[in-house]
């Protein structure tokens, strides 16, 4: 390779792999400042596809190299100031409950009512710090083009975000925070900048860094999922917040200590009371969403000889440990399983007397490329089965909740009843941590019965019609099924800003003429290629387990894969539409066998259909996008158009609070059934502006 290339390539590579490296961290950290951003870690993944598309639109044109180190500290000053307002949002409007608990604000903190201002500043933002990024990527794509190597260019850019994913979940699970991320971006960031250019690039990265060294610590500790803070203890109380909400609270739970308070009292008799009600003291009990030990201390001090206590975050479990008041991960008889309730579900074994699911609803989403929540397959109906199924025969199951609706109070009272066949007894009672207590099983079948009437009417009428959260459906905090007015809004944010910046950016794609530089077919690759992500990373939480090292593994092995179908692709004969059929072809076989189907399958074969599954979709769409890609004659401006169809994929991904999951393989078959129409036709590449 010429040594022109090979600079170029290098700088691919850099450049990628920053890109997915600062995407990572600001879903981390926006997150943990504007907190409402948790909830939407895909706003990050969209704005970020905008701004690559935006800036590759504008290849060639004057450079936008300033604009990174002045978005981003542009950026990280609105967070901050951000962090210091409290939004508030009727869960009635938005179709989906949040919990924005403001515990960390002082008094007297702004209120704003509603949570588009921060989502829509956020979002516009985002799609800046990227935009220079894509510039710089197209540019050097058109080298290879010029060459020939145009997929050697490609390969290139996606061994950079390999580099970035990886090293991002190293740094994740070791335990780093922004200042270290920051320290990692600047390296390769400092190859977009020379000459004249250097000061911008060394102005800008000192703004970001006193910006950081001034947010005050707070002692917060970045795990895997949150931004944890473990506050000063207060009547011995322990209060650990999640990105600024609180979230949990450890208090000493023995039977005989003295209340400390009237709420203490009542935290006291809500985890105590249903233990009062069971037929016998459990032997055996697992704890889902164990947390910092609250569970865990009350089975002890009832009597429980055994207890497996299950916790996915590991710095809440190690707070717990060292902090909770009862010290109950001291006891000789607690097995600690840092891992995700519902992997745990679906591979345990033994039998229990006792399933207690703890206080375990989420504040954030289980990945970026989903709308789906870290807990939302713990609280389905699968979920529930699959705990059902763990039980011992006189066995029971209890569960906490804080329902603070009451469609939540509904599903889970469904749930529950489809699983156990019979209608839950449940408690509601304001117990402070929780106002609503759920028994199910023979373990509780010594409480006075509903009433035969009741009961029949309820699983003959009332249950059949209710829409249930399921494994497909996955949607505890929404009402019913649909996209609400406050989700169809957002999405019209976002379209509304993307198309202002696409007008903006390249004006040569304004008005009729410019039509004609819109590459349909590589806009529906883009398309496709999101919602295959989005479901494939969602479908493999679900198989095994809801982790971000299952996020972070799939996602790899994903673009591991779209890089040996590009190599692949680099001197084939082969043609773009047979590899199109292929890829329709394997979502059909995909589409007919679910990922719940695979959950019975033992580890080796499940992991060998797992690799399958998604492995012969990604290979054969990579496969046809690469040999598309290739004859471009424009190819910043086809790169430019299918990162601006993965954002309209990301929006898409909306649909399955509607549709449900497998109805993203649905819509993704129509966008590559659209491709390989157009490559039926021999369409050409874009027509340059």
């Amino acid at each position: 390779m010429e040594p022109r290339l090979r600079r170029a390539g290098l700088e691919l590579v850099a450049v990628s792999f920053l890109v997915l490296f600062q995407e990572l961290a600001l879903i981390r950290w926006l997150g943990s400042q504007v907190r409402v951003l948790a909830y939407f870690p895909n706003l990050v993944l969209i704005s970020a596809f905008l701004g690559l598309g935006i800036g590759a639109l504008r290849a060639g044109r004057a450079p936008l190299r300033w604009l990174w180190p002045a978005s981003l500290l542009l950026l990280g000053a609105s967070a901050q100031l951000l962090s210091r307002v409290a939004f508030t949002q009727d869960s009635i409007e938005a179709g989906e409950h949040l919990f924005l608990l403001y515990y960390d604000l002082p008094k007297g903190a702004p209120v704003v009512e509603g949570v588009r201002l921060p989502i829509a500043l956020c979002f516009a933002l985002s799609a800046l710090c990227f935009a220079p990024l894509g510039q710089r990527i197209a540019e050097r794509l058109a080298l290879f083009a010029a060459e020939g190597r145009l997929l050697q260019g490609y390969a290139c850019d996606l061994l950079g975000s390999l580099f970035g994913v990886a090293l991002f979940a190293l740094a994740s699970f070791g335990g780093s925070g922004p200042r270290s991320w920051l320290g990692v971006l600047l390296a390769p960031g400092a190859l977009l900048f020379s000459g004249r250019w250097l000061w911008t690039y060394l102005i800008g990265a000192i703004g970001v860094g006193f910006l950081l060294a001034a947010q005050p610590d707070k002692g917060i500790v970045y795990s895997p999922y949150y931004a944890v803070r473990a506050l000063p203890r207060v009547d011995e109380n322990l209060i650990v917040l999640a990105n600024g909400s609180l979230h949990q609270t450890g208090v000493p739970l023995r039977r005989g200590t003295p209340p400390a308070s009237e709420r203490h009292a009542r935290i006291l008799q809500g985890y105590h009371l249903p233990y009062r009600m069971l037929a016998r003291a459990p032997r055996r009990a697992l704890v889902l969403g164990a947390g910092t030990g609250n569970d865990v201390s009350v089975l002890l001090d009832e009597g429980a000889e055994q207890i497996d206590a299950v916790e996915i975050d590991p710095v809440i479990l190690a707070v717990g440990r060292a902090e909770h008041p009862d010290r109950p991960y001291d006891s000789p008889r607690v097995r600690v399983f840092n891992t995700d309730a519902r992997s745990f579900l679906n591979d345990a074994q033994e039998r229990y007397d006792l399933i207690v699911f703890g206080t375990l609803d989420s504040l954030t989403r289980l990945s970026a490329l989903s709308n789906v929540r870290l807990d939302n397959f713990v609280y389905t109906e699968d979920g529930l089965r699959a705990a059902q199924r763990l039980l011992t025969p006189d066995g029971g199951l209890l569960l906490y909740f804080a329902t603070a609706t009451g469609y939540i109070h509904s599903h889970l009272v469904g749930m529950l009843a489809r699983s156990f066949g019979e209608l839950p007894h449940f408690v509601q009672q304001e117990f402070e941590l929780f106002n609503s207590i759920y028994l199910a099983g023979p373990a509780f079948a010594g409480l006075p019965p509903h009433g035969e009437a009741a009961s029949e009417r309820y699983l003959r009428e009332v249950l059949p019609a209710l829409s249930l959260p399921s494994d497909d459906w996955p949607f505890l905090y929404l009402e019913r099924r649909g996209v609400s007015g406050f989700y169809w809004s957002l999405i019209a944010l976002f379209l509304g800003l993307a198309a202002a910046a696409v007008w903006l950016a390249a004006p040569g794609a304004r008005g009729a003429r410019g039509l004609g530089s819109f590459d349909a077919e590589m806009f529906l690759f883009g398309v496709g290629f999101l919602l295959l992500e989005s479901k494939f990373v969602t479908a493999m939480n679900l198989l095994w387990g809801a982790t971000w090292l299952t996020s972070a593994v799939v996602f790899g092995a994903i673009l591991a894969t779209v890089l040996a179908a590009t190599s692949a692709m680099h001197a084939a004969r082969a043609r773009a539409d047979r590899m199109l059929a292929f890829t329709l072809l394997a979502l059909a076989a995909t589409a007919l066998l679910p990922p719940a189907s695979l959950l019975a399958l033992a580890g080796p074969l499940r992991l060998a259909a797992s690799v399958l599954c998604v492995g012969a979709p990604v290979f054969f769409a990579s496969a046809a996008f690469a040999l598309r890609f290739r004859a471009r004659a424009q190819a910043p401006r086809a790169f430019a158009w299918n990162l601006l169809g993965s954002v309209a994929g990301g929006l898409l991904e909306f649909l399955a609070m509607a549709f449900g999951l497998a109805a993203l393989t649905l819509v993704a078959a129509l966008a590559y059934a659209g491709a390989l129409w157009l490559s039926r036709r021999g369409s050409p590449a874009a027509a340059p502006a």
